[in-house]
């Protein structure tokens, strides 16, 4: 390995000079720079030292320059980032390389960071869940304008589990014409990240970034409407601290099989089964929330298991969601989905 950690060296492009901070394999190493950290290729730097010693001599010596203080130079503020574009909040993953017994560079794992290209300052709540429901890591903090947070390291292995990484944001200095908070997730499957890998090697790119949002978003207009003049024409208005009991009784079990919903449904799409089968779940899921109900089991069936998988994709980023299961059950199999709530 030409380089080690603490080594100094010399960003070719620029003249610059910093430190190696970590090597990623043995082509690329991470270095900071004047306060910044990056990854570079091994031929994007050099020892500063060879630079020194084979840089041209100028014929002529210049005039020394007047003598500086070090108390008379004016300290310099460090920042984040030199270029500053806005361009979103981004989740990157970086890989960290070794090679097989075959000598064939494979990823062992990768470091994954938040990266803020905007000029605001965010609150945010972070939380990595398998698509069998088992949570993984969580974290709450804060990231600065245009600065990248690492959030932890995520084993290649845990790909085959199809993890979701899911994020609520907030402004740290509130705007009103903001809204005030933002969910939006990423979601990888292993054979999708593998092809990402590959074009990542051909571009010769660092890293795998996913945008979380271009903009935070503004505030919706308020569409409520005003309620005493409904009431005074002849509509029913009901006080909300007693709405419950104008709601439809929830049911603790609700079966999606299509016979259950249709009787026309041998006629239709598979597209406009699912359609029919997820509006019954959203109703169904909707009042078991509003009655404030503890758990509701859904009836999916086995089948080729598309219905249970976009059931699962909601949940999973559903606030009042604590957990779901799907394991064996004596009445439903493999076929239904045990849903724990929190309010």
């Amino acid at each position: 390995m030409k380089y080690q950690v603490g080594d100094d060296i010399l960003v070719l492009h620029s003249n610059e000079e910093g430190k190696v901070i970590e090597i990623i394999n043995d082509n690329m190493v991470l270095i900071e720079v004047r306060g910044v950290k990056f990854p570079a290729y091994m031929d994007q730097i050099d020892f500063p030292y060879f630079h020194r010693f084979t840089k041209k001599k100028v014929v002529e010596a210049p005039k020394p320059a007047p003598k500086q203080y070090a108390d008379n130079i004016p300290k310099e503020k460090p920042t984040p980032n030199q270029i500053k574009v806005e361009d979103g909040v981004w989740l990157s993953f970086l890989p960290k390389f070794s090679y097989d017994e075959f000598d064939d560079e494979i990823v062992d794992y990768f470091k994954v960071y938040l990266v803020n290209k905007t000029d605001n300052a965010y609150k945010f709540s972070y939380r990595q869940q398998f698509a069998n429901g088992t949570e993984g890591f969580g974290l709450d903090n804060e990231i600065h304008r245009f600065q990248d947070f690492y959030l932890h390291d995520v084993p290649f292995d845990d790909l085959s589990n199809n993890p979701a990484f899911i994020f609520e944001f907030s402004l740290v200095k509130p705007d009103k014409k903001k809204e005030n908070y933002y969910e939006t997730n990423v979601k990888l499957k292993g054979k999708q990240v593998f092809k990402r890998i590959e074009e990542m090697k051909e571009k010769n790119e660092p890293s795998i970034s996913y945008q979380l949002f271009a903009r935070y978003p503004e505030k919706k207009e308020d569409d409520r409407i005003e309620v005493s003049a409904l009431a005074a024409k002849g509509y029913k208005v009901y006080d909300l601290s007693n709405i419950r009991q104008h709601l439809p009784q929830p049911r603790s079990v609700v079966d999606l099989h299509i016979e259950k919903l249709s009787n026309n449904w041998e006629q239709m799409s598979n597209l406009e089964i699912l359609n029919i089968q997820l509006r019954e779940f959203e109703k169904w899921y909707e009042l078991a929330v509003a009655h404030h109900q503890a758990t509701l089991i859904i009836i999916h069936g086995v089948g080729s298991g598309r219905l249970r998988d976009e059931i699962h994709d909601l949940l999973k980023v559903r606030k009042d969601v604590k957990t779901f299961i799907n394991k064996y059950d004596a009445r439903f199999g493999y076929g239904a989905t045990e849903i724990f709530f929190q309010y």
